[in-house]
């Protein structure tokens, strides 16, 4: 009898020991992606963001596993002055009746115990593909008692050129082409 209950036992625990991959479902109304970008050549630094997002994330903390895929409505530019997000969506800068999507796809590459810490993958803008590596300088998972789940966040950081993009507008004003991307973002498990 307890050669069979201490058999049971060990399966339990090596059962629990390959944790699944959890599917997160990133929430567009907590997900931030955001940019600051020279004006002029050292002027001054103007800050944007993007209010429609979406995307997916799957995550193996034990295995220290995972992939990301997110899309950017690149329409969704907000300078916070409508003149200026007009200018940006036209066919001079972003060109979005052609280019309206801005992609992520990649896969976690570094940890930290069970939280990851990099990411790389390929950033596609303006219909231009480039390797892109994203730093996490924050992750968490908790659950949150007033929405009844549990809710995974991170803060992340990339540089780009966005001449390297074919978004160059400003060049030869003198404008520095590297943005400096922040990424605050929120997911929940996807329904089962």
């Amino acid at each position: 009898m307890k050669r069979f209950v201490f058999a049971g036992l060990a399966s339990i625990c090596a059962a629990g020991a390959f944790a699944a991959p959890v599917t997160y479902i990133l929430d567009p109304n907590h997900t931030y992606p955001s940019f600051a970008a020279d004006h002029m050549g050292g002027l001054s630094v103007w800050r944007g963001k993007f209010t429609k997002s979406s995307g997916k994330v799957v995550l193996d903390r034990e295995a220290k596993t995972g992939t990301i895929d997110v899309t950017v409505d690149v329409g969704s530019i907000d300078f916070g002055m409508e003149k200026l997000n007009e200018h940006a969506r036209s066919a001079e800068i972003f060109d979005v009746a052609k280019y309206p999507t801005a992609t992520f796809v990649g896969k976690f590459t570094k940890f930290k115990g069970d939280s990851p810490t990099q990411a790389q993958g390929t950033f596609t803008l303006h219909g231009v593909s480039k390797p892109l590596t994203l730093n996490i300088d924050s992750f968490m998972c908790k659950f949150i008692a007033m929405m009844k789940k549990t809710v995974c966040g991170a803060d992340a950081r990339a540089t780009i050129n966005r001449a390297d993009f074919g978004v160059d507008y400003g060049k030869a004003y003198g404008f520095n082409q590297t943005v400096q991307l922040q990424i605050q973002v929120e997911g929940s498990p996807a329904a089962p």
